[in-house]
């Protein structure tokens, strides 16, 4: 069964339309990657399946659930996890502080995400957890941007653009952090432009041109896949 499925999305902002009609769909266990330059949808979309932009057509189900017409609250008392690309950490509160703001018990259709838990695969947070949110560099305000929403325990997670700007090391340790949310079972729909990032990671992938679906396929296809290269400027 897919944990969200979309069909024909058209959203945007205000009158502005920018998703022209979008078919997509994860499943239970999978990640799935949402390709695209800038300006082609990506971010759009997972607004939208989060409550965040406006949506003039189209239908989004949470499972067998239709959340098209629900609030962004609603969603995540569904068991939507959204990771934004602009963090939104509170600056002025602590690591710990941080994750405490997050913290909700899920649906316990996974195993469950605990702060010992994420400080185990995190350990620079277990290492900052008194330090300001604010003093904490890009890569580490990403971290914990992440570990705040699994706290949630979402049964799906929606990820914006989670390695932009961010040295390599940091870009392998969200790999492994992603592998491993895979690995315990919790669908993930991700925005990306690193294309050798999403192939780490993904099963599947759309790639978006214009706020239309254009290709889509498994990933190890869309990888060498000259339309591909093409739509994002490789």
């Amino acid at each position: 069964m897919s944990r969200l499925a979309v069909q024909g999305l058209v959203a945007g902002y205000g009158t502005v339309r920018v998703l022209h009609g979008i078919d997509l769909e994860v499943g239970e266990g999978e990640v799935v990657a949402l390709l695209g330059r800038n300006g082609a949808g990506k971010t759009t979309t997972l607004k939208a399946s989060m409550g965040l932009a406006t949506v003039f057509a189209g239908t989004i189900k949470l499972g067998n659930t239709d959340i098209t017409r629900e609030p962004p609250y609603k969603r995540a008392q569904l068991g939507l996890g959204y990771v934004p690309e602009d963090r939104r950490i509170f600056p002025e509160l602590t690591v710990r502080e941080n994750l405490e703001t997050g913290r909700k018990p899920g649906s316990g259709k996974y195993p469950s995400w605990t702060i010992e838990r994420i400080y185990d695969l995190m350990p620079d947070l277990a290492r900052l957890e008194r330090q300001r949110g604010g003093l904490l560099s890009g890569g580490q305000q990403q971290m914990l941007t992440i570990a705040r929403t699994l706290l949630g325990n979402p049964d799906i997670l929606l990820m914006d653009e989670p390695t932009e700007g961010l040295a390599p090391l940091m870009v392998k340790l969200i790999r492994d952090l992603v592998l491993e949310i895979k690995r315990v079972g919790v669908p993930v729909l991700l925005a990306e432009q690193n294309l050798k990032f999403t192939a780490a990671v993904a099963d599947r992938g759309y790639v978006l041109e214009s706020g239309s679906v254009r290709v889509q396929g498994a990933i190890s296809e869309l990888v060498d896949n000259a339309e591909v290269k093409r739509l994002l400027a490789l």
